[in-house]
């Protein structure tokens, strides 16, 4: 299964570029992740819960960052093994650009499956990772851009990590 998109984050690139390397915007970014740790040099490990059609499954795996370029692209590779769900592989290439209004990212997703997970067909196995993947730079364009001025907020929202998080943090 292979996927490709971009986002326009209005932060700079070296504000995204950060965001990408630091574990707690990643882990608040994956969808699913109850804790990640590790660094950039020696690579992340990562737990997550996720329910893909009937199966629901913690994956534990690892995620190294390798072919980096300073400031404009990288790349993730990654495995998780979910138990009896069976287990996830994959990589992704990132490379940032420097637009007009903010920084463009763009992404080349490719992911494979196996075991019980890969006998639910491609069809909802390609739904599920394009999902995760659309929620997973959702939420880091929401981490990384500045709130909205006026926007009213509800209960449910103040429940949710602020948007421009991160941003605040490193400004």
């Amino acid at each position: 299964m292979k996927l490709s998109d971009s986002k326009l984050i209005s932060a700079d690139i070296e504000t995204v570029w950060s965001a990408l390397l630091n574990p707690e915007v990643l882990k608040e970014c994956v969808p699913g992740c109850k804790e990640m740790t590790g660094t950039v040099e020696e690579g992340f490990e990562a737990t997550v819960v996720q329910k893909v059609g009937p199966v629901k499954a913690t994956f534990k795996g690892a995620v190294s960052i390798s072919n980096i370029v300073e400031g404009q692209s990288l790349t993730l590779n990654g495995e998780g093994k979910g138990g009896p769900a069976g287990f996830a592989k994959g990589g992704a290439v990132v490379s940032l650009v420097e637009e007009e209004g903010g920084t463009r990212l763009s992404y080349d997703v490719e992911a494979k499956v196996g075991g019980k997970l890969a006998q639910l067909g491609s069809r909802i196995i390609d739904g599920f990772a394009k999902k995760m993947a659309d929620d997973f730079f959702e939420k880091f364009k929401d981490a990384l851009e500045d709130p909205e001025e006026g926007a009213e907020t509800d209960q449910a929202e103040e429940e949710k990590p602020k948007k421009g998080w991160f941003k605040r943090l490193v400004s």
